[in-house]
């Protein structure tokens, strides 16, 4: 998704649970991950990309790891660092995958739900053999996201390219919406998954409210 569509989600979904200078870091690091050197070339497990699933789960994983010990070690730069960037990820994999197309496909009767009914960790659709992510055809997949030059290059590049099968905005027609409600869900899981087993100091301390330290 998008820089500011990564902001949108991240304030919407937990923007309650963390303090504005927290906030400001988990987003700092989420939209970082979209650097075109450091976040993109090469790392195909930040955005689900290339159909690396099991890449990037781990690296979820990885980065939820590195959370409870900087707390404990009161490093919460690292830890609101590491939130924002397992939840870049997280989210990306509604954006950059063919999610929504199954989850849509196995609805009843043809049915077509509102965006807010998807459910984001369908256990049969997240394994299933159909689920793919669009592969990334460089170098003309780097010159899709020139504005001057998307509309002439993108019918170059295959069908299962990131730049055909990307919902990453509004402008990538009505599917956006589902993409975009199922990764708001998945941002929430993810908060509730990395404190589940917090302390409430610890807790207290990831969040960085001061009525939490209040009391």
């Amino acid at each position: 998704m998008l820089r500011r569509i990564h902001a949108e989600l991240l304030r919407s979904a937990v923007g309650s649970e963390f303090s504005p200078r927290a906030l400001d870091e988990i987003i700092a690091a989420s939209v970082k991950q979209d650097a075109f050197w450091t976040g993109q070339i090469g790392h195909d497990e930040y955005h689900f990309d290339n159909n690396a699933f099991d890449k990037s789960r781990a690296f979820i994983e990885d980065q939820r790891a590195l959370i409870a010990p900087a707390l404990e070690n009161g490093d919460v730069e690292t830890a609101w660092r590491a939130f924002g960037k397992l939840t870049h990820t997280a989210q990306d994999f509604y954006s950059h995958s063919n999610y929504v197309d199954l989850w849509l496909s196995f609805q009843s009767d043809g049915l077509k739900p509102a965006p807010s009914e998807i459910d984001p960790l369908d256990d049969v659709l997240v394994s299933s053999p159909t689920l793919r992510s669009g592969k990334i055809y460089y170098p003309l997949e780097a010159l899709a996201f020139v504005p001057v030059l998307k509309k002439l290059v993108i019918p170059l590049l295959p069908r299962d390219s990131h730049a055909w099968m990307n919902l990453d905005s509004a402008g990538r027609g009505p599917l956006f919406e589902y993409a975009f409600s199922a990764a708001i869900k998945r941002t929430c899981y993810e908060f509730d998954v990395t404190t589940r087993n917090f302390s409430p100091g610890l807790l207290a301390l990831f969040r960085d409210l001061s009525s939490d330290h209040a009391a």
